[in-house]
């Protein structure tokens, strides 16, 4: 008997266990996102804190797909660069510190998705490089300046031959930094970053949510806590 009652109180802790599991819970809290859902999104120039001087634009040019895609119209990275220079702002840290209030009267969006490049660029070592990628991103409210999303995403690429020996891995580690200022790995890299950090993944805790233009826009009636 005693047994028994044992299986009976081992089967309802894996029972509860595996409830959990099988359930994860969305814990965001997206009320401010779903009372000012933006139709319309501004991508600001990105603040580069990476010593590679390729990083904001190589980065900013993959932001547009993955938030045009969720459901948002993005204002072209082309008209958004010459308005700034137009007006004597040359880089993301400049461009950041003007008032969502000015950024609303003349571009006219409804929210603006200001991005930092924490990490950028490949490095040489020894047998390997390393390809890094790391940003901060926050999607503001230019009408009341409230926050409404906020994220944040870091893709590392290594390229080692760990079959070809200690010369041969050497070698091979030289032709890729070679390659690396040809072709810039972390570009390629930053596309993926970027579809993890915006695409919307509700269950996971991460992305932005589905847009008007989105036919998954109904997807966002999710409780934001459950």
């Amino acid at each position: 008997m005693k047994q028994l009652k044992r299986l009976f109180a081992l089967g309802a802790v894996i029972l509860l266990f595996t409830g959990c599991a099988v359930t994860p819970k969305n814990t965001r809290d997206l009320s401010s996102y779903t009372m000012h859902m933006p139709k319309s999104i501004l991508v600001m120039p990105p603040v580069n804190e990476s010593p590679d001087t390729r990083a904001t634009y190589s980065y900013w040019s993959t932001v547009t797909v993955p938030v045009a895609e969720a459901g948002y119209y993005v204002f072209p990275i082309s008209v958004v660069d010459t308005m700034f220079k137009e007006n004597g702002i040359y880089n993301g840290s400049d461009a950041q510190t003007v008032s969502a209030q000015k950024l609303q009267e003349i571009f006219g969006a409804d929210a603006a998705l200001y991005v930092k490049v924490k990490e950028y660029g490949s490095k040489y070592q020894v047998i390997q490089t390393v390809a890094t990628v790391a940003v901060e991103a926050k999607l503001v409210d230019l009408k009341t300046g409230q926050l409404l999303w906020e994220g944040s995403e870091k893709q590392i690429l290594a390229n080692s031959n760990s079959n070809a020996g200690l010369v041969g891995m050497l070698v091979g580690a030289l032709v890729d930094q070679i390659s690396n200022h040809l072709s810039d790995k972390a570009y390629v890299l930053s596309g993926t970053v970027s579809q993890l950090l915006y695409s919307p993944r509700l269950t996971q805790q991460k992305g932005l949510l589905y847009g008007p233009r989105s036919p998954n826009f109904s997807q966002n009636s999710v409780s934001p806590q459950q």
